[in-house]
Parts: structure tokens; C-alpha cells; sequence
């Protein structure tokens, strides 16, 4: 940066200025040229090189230029910032400057929010363009770096004040100019600097909301463990301070997505998990751990999660916020919005207060329950994203038993009623361009947030049963009596002192309002996915019959069925859940027999299943699975729904499991195997196992063959699934985790899964259970490469 005062008094700094003028003005006594200037200015910040500041024309020129283009005096502004702000300034001009600068861009910045853009059309280059042209970003980012410059020992300093203003028109220029946030992004000292001023609280809204915007376009995710002094910043936040830096953390711990679909096949995953064993690693699980390392974080997350409206901050200090939050454009709906109701609210309770002839308050000294609640929910969706990331990461033992420890699940279930499932308002907020029943309102986030958080905190961990008080867990235990069954070890190892308390526990409270949905509610994925995750694993009568006493098999079916649910979405999480409700329990498909009681209701539940099997294919697994088990029974009750039941006289037909495996097989290939549709693979295999044990595994491969020959296709099919095969030796024989889950949820050894899959791969045609022996020579195509590199 040139010192301006020395500098432009200096020969060789008149002789750089006259050349700049003249090539500008295009030659001595020339006209100035329409937008040479700019383009110049473009070039030289694409460059590094040529015009690339204010300070390198002078001020008569700027003025006689400003007067036919339009520029609001910045230029000039930026030339007298050049000058004030030099090392060894007191920087009282310089914020003099800042401040006239100001209201200059963040006037456009909230026209270009809010979409009323007059102002910006009024000229042909907006002020923050003309800001950002001229140098004023680079230069307020020398301004900011202060501090990390020392003379003779000393670091210098400057105000909290004067930060705020080089942090607002910093964001102005980001939210306007195009580039501006992913050249700071670039900046990678920068970025880190920035974390070190949310130490002040005076700057820390400002720097907060600075640093997300550019972590949102990082090509390169920054490492937490590279911000000086980290334990000692975050433990310092207030509690306020820490639910705003937890927007900071979404972006830290989350694993980048690409964006390209091809990368979330599993044979792309699959490669990128082999580099990284080499590279060690992810900066995601880097910043997970450096959080965790930090005493008491989890802690003070779990107490932000659960604490009450009444304990929230108080009015003054939440008033504060709002003004300063006033002035950050990403805010600024949300804060028009509260306001709204805010008014809404102060006029009904002036009415009142009027009416019983007593005073009323100000607004602003009494805030609105609603502003508190809404201000509470925005701060809990953070909280509640940050714990799930954690829950699902490399550390995700340790969370579990920190967040059980500090009590977050009874803590989100006294919350339930009155804030996260409450009753809409009248005046609920809503964002500017959305409706109260777009998912990107605050309330609808939560309530999603919070279903999301369930799911994984009860996916294949014994704290599950966390979710339900000490009633329901003896109620569990009751039914294992009942059937003359063990109690689960989990339910007897639970630590009563940290269930839930209260009426009902938390699973018991998503049932119901789960059963209260419409038919066309966005939740009802989200909340059949965390019902869901309660019985994935080992399966366990108990818990099914937990949530068959509360209807839920009914429940799941009038939405298949009565209500012809359309959403693939939906109607996959309804079929994954009745599935694992019905797997192995005869209860169950009796009471299903009992509803489905009509063949008119059985052909849509068919039409259902039959409408896309990567949605349906679980539940014909689990009824697979429980139709074998059930035939090697000898009891009246099972031989009497053997016999009754609709559904498993369908599946038990050998046309009807032929059907079902080559769709299945013929749906997916290697290259467009996913995590949600590998499923159809696991399930054919499935069929082929149980066949294979009761000797008939040639059967269903001859009966394939002649389908494949029926369809014109011959070879099509077999080759296909020999390639799925050889995918799923690679995929699955390296993934202890996948492996258990497929014996878990099935019941079969894995060493049975992993010795019928080497049979089928059997390179033998003369063995009557290969796939090649039913290949024909000329359509023989096995030996394809499908690796990713």
C-alpha cells in the first residue's frame, strides 16, 4: 500500500500518477473514454498489474470524472482513505472517512436484498462495484490486518468501532459484487485474522456473519485448528456469542459436497475413501475434533439445545442484538419480520391494557413472547445442526455418551409441546419471499432439525432408549415377559436417571403428533425416518409391540393405502418403517390382515409396492424374511396368519419372488449404485439366500435365464448382476460396519451372505449354482473393468 501523504508528494510518484492519467484518458488532451477506466481497473485486479487503486489517479482527475459517471465521491473517499490510514496514523480521520463511506453502500446492499433495486438502476456501476474497483476492499483488509504488524516490539491497534465499520462495508461490497466474497475467501490469513476478532463482543455479530458468507464459498475448507487460541476463544463466548458461532461451525464440520451426482455413487465414495486413508484425515473431522477437545463444549451446546424461553437472554440485551443485527443484510427479513409481530403483538396488548384501564408498556422495554421464542428457535437450529454433525462423525461414541450425560434428550422433550412441535400463531414469522409452509421457515427447520437429530442419535445405539421415560421402559419390559422372551440388554443397561420424564417420553410424543400429520405435511419423511431409526438393528419384539399398542401399523397403512400417498420420499420412509415394524413378528401381520381386510385395499397396497421397488424394496425383504422364518414354525398362532394373510400368500409365490428379483437386479447397475438404491442388491441377494438353503438356488437362476430370453435380452440380466456381485465383494468385504448392519437386520450370517455371493461368482460353469453356467458363450460379458480411479 502507497503512504500517501510521502508518496504522492514525491517525483516518482507524479511520474507513475501522469502515466496512469494518461493511459486512462487514452492521451494528453484526450476525452475520457465511457468505461476505459473501469475496464482498466477490472483488468488490473484480474492482473495484479496496471490501475489497480485509488491512489494511482489524482483527486482533480477523480472529481472531474465523478461529475460524468456518477460515482458517489468514493474514489475520492478512497484517496483520502489511502492517505489517513498509514502506519503510524491515529486512524481518527481515517474513521471520519469509513463513516461517510458507509451508508453510501449498505443504502444499495439493502435495495439489492430486498430486491428493490431503483436505487442500483439509477446508475450504470453500483457503489460497492465502484468500491470494490477502485481498492477499497483490499485496503480495508490492510486496515483490519493491523494488529499483526508490530513496530520496534509494539502491535498496533485500532478501535472496536472502526472494525465494526471496515466489517460492514466489507459485507455491503460482499452481498452487491459479484466475487468480492470468494476473493476473500482466498485470503486464507485473512480468514483465519478474522476469527481472532470475535474476542471483542462489540465486533463479534459483525466478524460472525462476515466469516460465514466467505466459509460458504471456500474452495478449501479452513482448518479450525489453525485459529490462534481456539479452547480459549470459544470457552470466552457468552452463550449467546456461542449459538451465532455455531453457523460458523455448520460450514467447519460438515464434509464438503461436490455438487456432481456422479460423486455420490458408491463406487466414486468407494475411491474416495481409499484416498483418504492415504491423506489421513478430512479438515471436517480435523475441526470435529479440535471442538471436542475444548472443556465443556458439548456441554454448553446441550444446555443451549434444551433451555427454556424464560431463560434465554434478557430484553435489554436481545434489543441490543437486534439493532446491531439491523444493520446485516442477511438478518435484515428476519429482523422486519419479528418487528411485524413485535407491533402486532404491543397493539393487541395496548388495546387490552386500554380497555382494563391500566398502562401499558413500550414495546421495547416489554418484549413481545413471540420476538423471544423466535429468536430462541434461530438460535436452536444451529445448535441442533452442530450436535447431529457431531453424532454422526468419527467421534460419534463419545458425543453419544457426553449428550446423554448432560441430559439433551429429556431436556428437547420438555421443550416439545411449547417450542419446537408449538402451535403456528397467527402472526408466525415468515421469511421474506416464502410462506408459513416453506421449509425454509425458522419453525419448519427446527422441527426438521430436530427429527434429523432423533434419527441419528437413535440409529443402531442402545441410548435409544433414552426416548422414553421409566413408565414406557417398564412397559417394554413387560411385553418381554409377556412373550416369555429375554429382556433387551439395552433397555435393562439404560441409566433410568437420564430417560425422560414427565407424562410421556419423546418417541411417544412424535407418535402423536406423527398420527395428527396431513397427507401432504414435508414432515412426514423426517418423522418415519426418525421412527425408524428406533428399530434399526437387531430386531426386537418389545419395541415393535411398543409401537403396534399405538397404532402405528394403522396408521402407516391408511397413508399407503386411504390416502394413496404420492411422494416417493414419503412412501419409501412409510415402506422402510412398516417393514422393520412387521419383520419376524406375527402380531404385526395379523393386524395387518385386519386393515387390508378387502382384495380392493390389498391391489393399491400392491400398486404401491409395485410403483418403484427402490422405494418399496426393504418392506419385501423384511416380509421375505419373516415368511421364512414363519414356515419353519410350528405354532397355531403363525400357521393361522400363514394361512389368513393376504401378503404373505402374494410373496410366497415363486412367479411373484422371480418378478421381484429380476426388476431388481435389472434397476440398478455398478456405475449408478447409490447408498439408497444399493438396498435392491441386498434384497435379491436375500431371496437367492433363503432359496439356496432350501436347495433350489439352480432353480431361480434357470428361471432367470429364460426371463432374460422371454424379454430378448439374453445375457443382459445375469451379466449385470455377475458385475454387482464382484462390486459388492469389493464394497462390502472392507466395511465391518455395512456388513454388520446386513446381519443384523437379517438374521443370516454374514458368512452365509459372503459364501452364496462366492458361489453365484463361482468361475465354474459346470457348477449348477454359478451365474456363468447359465450365460451363454456368446453373450458372455463378466469380465468388464467398472473402478473408478
Amino acid at each position: 500500500m502507497a503512504a500517501a501523504p510521502a508518496a504522492a508528494g514525491s517525483g516518482v510518484g507524479r511520474g507513475r500518477r501522469a502515466a496512469a492519467t494518461v493511459a486512462a484518458w487514452g492521451g494528453w488532451g484526450g476525452r475520457p473514454r465511457p468505461g476505459n477506466i473501469l475496464l482498466q481497473l477490472r483488468q488490473g485486479q484480474l492482473t495484479g498489474q496496471g490501475l489497480v487503486r485509488a491512489v494511482q489517479f489524482t483527486e482533480t482527475f477523480l472529481t472531474e470524472r465523478d461529475k460524468q459517471s456518477k460515482w458517489s465521491g468514493i474514489p475520492q473517499l478512497l484517496l483520502k482513505l489511502y492517505a489517513t490510514s498509514h502506519l503510524h496514523s491515529d486512524f481518527i480521520e481515517c474513521q471520519n472517512i469509513l463513516k461517510e463511506i458507509s451508508p453510501l453502500l449498505s443504502m444499495e446492499a439493502m435495495a439489492f436484498v430486498t430486491e428493490e433495486r431503483k436505487l442500483t438502476q439509477e446508475t450504470t456501476y453500483p457503489n460497492t462495484y465502484i468500491f470494490d474497483l477502485f481498492g477499497g476492499v483490499d485496503l480495508l483488509v490492510e486496515i483490519l490486518m493491523r494488529p499483526t504488524i508490530s513496530i520496534r516490539g509494539q502491535k498496533l491497534k485500532i478501535s472496536d468501532e472502526m472494525s465494526k465499520d471496515c466489517l460492514s462495508i466489507l459485507y455491503n461490497t460482499c452481498v452487491c459484487t459479484e466475487g468480492v466474497t470468494k476473493r476473500l475467501a482466498e485470503k486464507n490469513d485473512f480468514v483465519i485474522f478474522l476469527f481472532t476478532l470475535m474476542t471483542s463482543k462489540k465486533t463479534f455479530l459483525q466478524t460472525a456473519t462476515l466469516i460465514e458468507d466467505i466459509l460458504g464459498v471456500k474452495k478449501e475448507m479452513i482448518r479450525l485448528d489453525e485459529v490462534p487460541n481456539l479452547s480459549s476463544l470459544v470457552s470466552n463466548f457468552d452463550q449467546q456469542q456461542l449459538a451465532n458461532f455455531c453457523r460458523i461451525l455448520a460450514v467447519t464440520i460438515s464434509e464438503m459436497d461436490t455438487g456432481n451426482d456422479d460423486k455420490h455413487t458408491l463406487l466414486a465414495k468407494n475411491a474416495q475413501q481409499k484416498k483418504s486413508l492415504s491423506l489421513g484425515p478430512s479438515a471436517a473431522e480435523i475441526n470435529q475434533a479440535a471442538l471436542l477437545s475444548i472443556p465443556g463444549f458439548v456441554e454448553r451446546l446441550c444446555k443451549l439445545a434444551t433451555r427454556k424461553v424464560s431463560e434465554s437472554t434478557g430484553t435489554a440485551s436481545f434489543l441490543q442484538e437486534l439493532e446491531e443485527w439491523y444493520t446485516w443484510l442477511d438478518s435484515a427479513l428476519v429482523l422486519d419480520a419479528l418487528m411485524r409481530v413485535a407491533n402486532e403483538e404491543s397493539e393487541h396488548n395496548q388495546g387490552a391494557s386500554e380497555e382494563n384501564g391500566l398502562p401499558h408498556t413500550s414495546p421495547r422495554t416489554q418484549l413481545p413472547q413471540s420476538m423471544k421464542i423466535m429468536h430462541e428457535i434461530m438460535y436452536k437450529l444451529e445448535v441442533l445442526y452442530v450436535l447431529c454433525v457431531l453424532l454422526m462423525g468419527r467421534q460419534r461414541n463419545q458425543v453419544h455418551r457426553m449428550i446423554a450425560e448432560f441430559k439433551l434428550i429429556p431436556g428437547l422433550n420438555n421443550l416439545f409441546d411449547k417450542l419446537i412441535w408449538r402451535k403456528h400463531s397467527a402472526s408466525a414469522l415468515v421469511l421474506h419471499g416464502h410462506n408459513q409452509n416453506c421449509d425454509c421457515s425458522p419453525d419448519i427447520t427446527l422441527k426438521i432439525q430436530f427429527l434429523r437429530l432423533l434419527q441419528s442419535f437413535s440409529d443402531h445405539h442402545e441410548n435409544k432408549y433414552l426416548l422414553l421415560n421409566n413408565q414406557e421402559l417398564n412397559e417394554l419390559s413387560a411385553i418381554s415377559l409377556k412373550a416369555n422372551i429375554p429382556e433387551v440388554e439395552a433397555v435393562l443397561n439404560t441409566d433410568r436417571s437420564l430417560v425422560c420424564d414427565g407424562k410421556r417420553g419423546l418417541l411417544t410424543r412424535l407418535l402423536q403428533v406423527m398420527k395428527k400429520e396431513p397427507a401432504e405435511s414435508s414432515f412426514r419423511f423426517w418423522q418415519a425416518r426418525a421412527v425408524e431409526s428406533f428399530l434399526r438393528g437387531t430386531t426386537s419384539y418389545a419395541d415393535q409391540m411398543f409401537l403396534l399398542k399405538r397404532g402405528l401399523l394403522e396408521h402407516i397403512l391408511y397413508c399407503i393405502v386411504d390416502s394413496e400417498c404420492k411422494s416417493r420420499d414419503v412412501l419409501q420412509s412409510y415402506f422402510d418403517l412398516l417393514g422393520e415394524l412387521m419383520k419376524f413378528n406375527v402380531d404385526a401381520f395379523k393386524r395387518f390382515n385386519k386393515y387390508i381386510n378387502t382384495d380392493a385395499k390389498f391391489q393399491v397396497f400392491l400398486k404401491q409396492i409395485n410403483s418403484s421397488l427402490v422405494d418399496s424394496n426393504m418392506l419385501v425383504r423384511c416380509v421375505t424374511l419373516s415368511l421364512d422364518r414363519f414356515e419353519n414354525q410350528v405354532d397355531m398362532k403363525v400357521a393361522e396368519v400363514l394361512s389368513e394373510c393376504r401378503l404373505l400368500a402374494y410373496i410366497s409365490q415363486v412367479p411373484t419372488q422371480m418378478s421381484f428379483l429380476f426388476r431388481l437386479i435389472n434397476i440398478i447397475h455398478v456405475q449408478t449404485l447409490t447408498q439408497e438404491n444399493v438396498s435392491c442388491l441386498n434384497t435379491s441377494l436375500v431371496i437367492l439366500m433363503l432359496a439356496r438353503r432350501k436347495e433350489r438356488l439352480p432353480l431361480y437362476l434357470r428361471l432367470l435365464q429364460r426371463m432374460e430370453h422371454s424379454k430378448k435380452y439374453p445375457g443382459f440380466l445375469l451379466n449385470n448382476f455377475h458385475n454387482l456381485l464382484r462390486f459388492w465383494q469389493q464394497h462390502y468385504l472392507h466395511k465391518d460396519k455395512d456388513s454388520t448392519c446386513l446381519e443384523n437386520s437379517s438374521c443370516i450370517s454374514f458368512s452365509y451372505w459372503k459364501e452364496t455371493v462366492s458361489i453365484l461368482l463361482n468361475p465354474d460353469r459346470q457348477s449348477p449354482s454359478a451365474l456363468v453356467s447359465y450365460i451363454e458363450e456368446p453373450y458372455m460379458d463378466i469380465d468388464r473393468d467398472f473402478t473408478e480411479e
